[in-house]
């Protein structure tokens, strides 16, 4: 009796799995198949859960009930599709066959920077902008500082004449008021900031999300001005790219780059490696006929990659790592050993950084876990050095030249925790909570000099958020970010909110208000030894400096309307950045070695503007994207920055006007060409007296530059799936390059401003997949 009893369990049990409905499909675009797209699919009673088509494009959705099927079909690159599918009967088996259209003109993606989540770009209520790898190709972006130049509100600026460290600002506020992260991690340290932009080549460069403003305070110190996320590329098919470029820097330098990128999927789609490889070797280039650089000579080598694995349908591990070495050597152009030339800056730079995530997601996609760590190390040898007139001195000198060692080492670690409440009252919400620790550990000392850095900042950080989508119109995005800071005397909480209305479909109105800090630490333009006056200026920091405080307030209205060929769009956008005890650098006198500064808290400083973009796209043939900034920066009161001369309010470096173009043509799918523009207005910038043309310390208001670039392709098809691309173009086509440098040894190396480059003549080839 017991066996019948068992035995007509389980046909019950095999009778009513029977009764599950099935659906079984493909996705297909332009006749192939595409490969890990997404699906997802709810019904009227339970929530939406999601999956991946296989590497031949096919899915098999089981056990669905006798309802209608709500299915979603989406790939990045591709229009979204959805469809309802009715189950009639408990044995149905339903076979589907989709395609999706190419998104040519694309501006809807998916951006993870403004909310720590995915989210589509014009549903999250912070602006986040997108610079992706077609991009900083069309613009011939060498590097992270050559692409980010053709933003709005963003602009990169040289800080020296010798070694051209580089400088990213942000709503007027310098490099240190933004946080760079790398895949999401703030492990790009003070030091690192000082070459690191032009350390991470384009090649790497899967795409970059920035957000102004300090709406991004969630990330937290450092990121008053806005955050940087650069994602390096991931793997998402077989592909291959080597290419290499010549330059010619004025007709007077040679600057060559070779670069190549791979990438290896498997077949069951669980696991890929992309890889690339950077190498560039650039000789020094003197503008003004002094024998001595205004560009460094450059050696860069990096290498690096991604990899990814699936070990389950809703898990996932990402392994991303860099190496870069990189030798850079600026001043008076001669051979031998930096200490015998008059001046002169040598670095040589060792990096490795890289970060592990693992994410785990619930079955039904509602909920996910991130655990990740991620680190950097640079290793730098380096020399800061002019040889002195008097004899006795010159003699010290050899004996003990100022050679100097660096090392930087910053780890993070952490958890994040999303969670979408599907009915929640008046509509849905993602919750976010998470705790990351930051170490930070700087070492940077020349003995000869008596100078030493010897400073660790540990910060430990947890924050919550609410992603509120209240109905279908407003969204609210509220947080907040408590810091328990080693230099600061107490835990600092920094709240965020956002609010987004849609009053019509392509139309956003976004207001956004949140607080942040910046600890009493030395930043990347404090860790700079500058030549001035004929010896050396070096930063220390003030035994009572405090942190910096900021209440920063953004407004915008959005607008893009795409039609069936076509798109045209405009930002406009407001900020209001309020300081409190803002940091400054106060002029101390000289000692035996050059000049010191010292950094000090101020009463305070403004910082507002409004910022224009507009873009358009006919057809993915014809695409142009503009902005302007209007800006003014000042502190509430004058602060000394020469000694001798009137204190000022002004910001110095920080020009009032500012803004870029890029117009790309695409008349066929062989042939592209892109124009480019960049426009910096004047500025205030302190010229110390030292070199022969300037007898004393004074202000300079600088020029007005338009910078005008070029950069045109040819496609020609090799086979079935690769292409042989020929490219070429001019950088600076009017040559609008800065001609009034100091000269010689004892000139002021801060004394620089306008274009990175002169004129500068390119050429390429290039051998990819298509």
């Amino acid at each position: 009796m017991k066996h019948l009893i068992v035995i007509v369990a389980l046909l019950l049990a095999n009778s009513l799995f029977a009764q599950k409905g099935q659906i079984h499909g493909s996705i297909q675009s332009q006749g192939e198949p595409l490969p890990f797209a997404g699906v997802l699919w709810s019904t009227s009673s339970s929530g939406q859960q999601g999956l991946q088509t296989d590497a031949e494009g096919n899915f098999s959705i089981f056990d669905l009930p006798v309802d209608s099927i709500y299915l979603e079909f989406h790939s990045l690159g591709y229009k979204t599709k959805k469809r309802v599918v009715y189950i009639p009967s408990s044995e149905s088996h339903v076979h589907l066959t989709e395609t999706l259209e190419v998104d040519v003109i694309e501006f809807d993606q998916v951006v993870v920077t403004g909310t720590r989540t995915n989210k589509r770009q014009t549903e999250t209520p912070v602006i986040v902008n997108i610079i992706d790898d077609i991009q900083l190709e069309n613009v011939g972006a060498c590097n992270l500082s050559d692409g980010l130049i053709f933003q709005p509100g963003l602009r990169v600026e040289t800080d020296c004449q010798t070694c051209n460290y580089t400088q990213l600002r942000m709503n007027g506020l310098a490099g240190g008021y933004s946080q760079i992260l790398i895949n999401g991690r703030p492990i790009f340290s003070p030091l690192t900031s000082l070459y690191g932009m032009e350390q991470l080549p384009a090649n790497m460069i899967e795409r970059i999300e920035i957000v102004r403003g300090g709406g991004s305070a969630l990330y937290g110190s450092s990121a008053i001005g806005g955050t940087v996320n650069v994602i390096t590329k991931v793997p998402s098919a077989n592909t291959f790219d080597i290419s290499t470029r010549y330059s010619s820097i004025n007709g007077e330098a040679n600057d060559v780059m070779t670069m190549a990128n791979g990438t290896i999927l498997s077949n069951s789609g669980k696991s890929g490696v992309a890889l690339y490889l950077n190498h560039r070797q650039r000789e020094w280039y003197d503008h003004n006929g002094d024998n001595y650089s205004e560009l460094p000579s450059l050696d860069l080598n990096a290498f690096g990659g991604s990899y990814f694995f699936l070990p389950t349908t809703n898990q996932k591990l990402e392994i991303n790592f860099s190496s870069m070495v990189e030798q850079r050597y600026g001043g008076e152009m001669v051979d031998g050993p930096a200490h015998l030339a008059q001046q002169a800056e040598d670095r040589t730079h060792n990096v490795l950084m890289g970060n592990i995530d693992y994410q785990i997601n619930s079955k039904d996609y509602n909920s996910s876990l991130i655990a990740y760590v991620a680190g950097q190390r640079t290793d730098r040898d380096h020399y800061t050095g002019i040889l002195p007139d008097d004899e006795d001195e010159l003699t010290a000198f050899l004996l003990n030249p100022p050679y100097g060692t660096s090392l930087t080492t910053t780890m993070q670690g952490g958890l994040q925790l999303n969670h979408r409440f599907r009915s929640f009252p008046l509509g849905e919400n993602v919750i976010t909570v998470g705790g990351e620790y930051l170490l930070d550990d700087v070492d940077d000392r020349i003995p000869s000099y008596n100078y030493l850095i010897d400073q660790q900042t540990k910060n430990f950080g947890a924050f919550v958020q609410s992603d509120w989508k209240v109905g279908e119109k407003v969204n609210l995005l509220a947080g907040a970010r408590i810091d328990e800071h080693n230099l600061v005397d107490r835990a600092i909480i920094s709240p965020r909110v956002s609010l987004m209305y849609t009053p019509k479909r392509y139309t956003q109105l976004r207001f956004a208000w949140g607080r942040g800090f910046r600890a009493p630490q030395a930043f990347d333009t404090d860790l700079h030894i500058a030549f001035a006056g004929g010896g050396i200026s070096r930063v220390n920091l003030a035994p009572t400096l405090i942190e910096e405080r900021s209440n920063s307030f953004t407004a915008s209205f959005n607008y893009d309307r795409p039609r069936m060929n076509s798109i045209v769009g405009i930002t406009l956008e407001a900020f209001y950045t309020e300081l409190d005890d803002a940091f400054f650098l106060a002029p101390l006198g000289f000692d035996d070695f050059g000049a010191r500064f010292e950094k000090q808290n101020g009463d305070g400083a403004i910082v507002q503007g409004i910022t224009v973009e507009g873009r358009a796209n006919y057809d993915g043939k014809v695409q142009a994207e503009v902005g302007f900034t209007l800006q003014q920066s000042e502190f509430d009161n004058p602060v000394d920055v020469i000694e001798g001369l009137e204190p000022t309010a002004r910001f110095l470096r920080t020009p009032d006007a500012y803004g870029y173009g890029t117009f790309t043509f695409t008349p066929s799918n062989k042939w592209k060409t892109t124009v480019n523009l960049v426009h910096t207005g004047s500025m205030l910038i302190a010229h110390f007296a030292g070199a022969p043309e300037q007898e004393e310390d004074a202000y300079e208001t600088s020029e007005v530059f338009t910078e005008i670039g070029i950069r045109s392709s040819y496609l020609f098809r090799v086979s079935e799936s690769s292409g042989l691309e020929i490219f070429g173009g001019v950088r600076n086509i009017t040559n609008a390059y800065q001609n009034d440098f100091d000269t010689g040894k004892n000139r002021d190396s801060n004394y620089v401003y306008g274009p990175a480059m002169p004129r500068t003549i390119f050429a390429g080839i290039r051998l990819r997949s298509l």
